[in-house]
């Protein structure tokens, strides 16, 4: 196997078991089976995505980095073998990757704790809560004084 198609094989391992631990699974996952049935690999394939994601989300509970990795060592040796024997091709395996949700700027990789407070009285405009905020207007009218 060359290069591009072992780093392709890799790459759609961590991305796989990356996404099986995210909210965005259940989509990927009909992705995924959709892909595996489209290249006629058997129902065990399908059934292994449940198990695997099982085994990850305990692994991560108990903290379990280890586990994580190899699990990501089985699907890469998997994904390998699938395009070695010509179950599937590089191309195929490339246009799964780039249908499945990018976890690299989903949200929860970048998840962080955010504390706000407000003070000073009663606010009478608009309250926004926000990681960044760029190039924001917001037009705001000061309420009549009823005296």
């Amino acid at each position: 196997m060359d290069s591009e198609m072992a780093a392709l094989a890799a790459s759609g391992a961590t991305t796989l078991v990356s996404l099986m631990v995210t909210d965005s699974w259940m989509h990927a996952r009909e992705l995924v089976a959709r892909y595996f049935s489209r290249i006629g690999t058997d129902e065990t394939s399908i059934t292994n995505l449940d198990t695997t994601r099982t085994r990850l989300l305990a692994a991560e509970a108990r903290g379990d980095a280890q586990t994580t990795r190899d699990i990501t060592t089985e699907w890469d040796a998997y994904l390998r073998h699938l395009l070695q024997s010509g179950s599937a091709t590089g191309d195929d395996l490339r246009e799964l990757l780039a249908c499945l949700p990018d976890v690299t700027n989903s949200v929860e990789a970048q998840a962080s704790t955010v504390h706000n407070t407000i003070s000073g009285g009663v606010q009478h405009g608009p309250v926004i809560q926000s990681g960044r905020i760029a190039r924001i207007t917001v037009h705001t009218h000061r309420p009549t004084d009823p005296a």
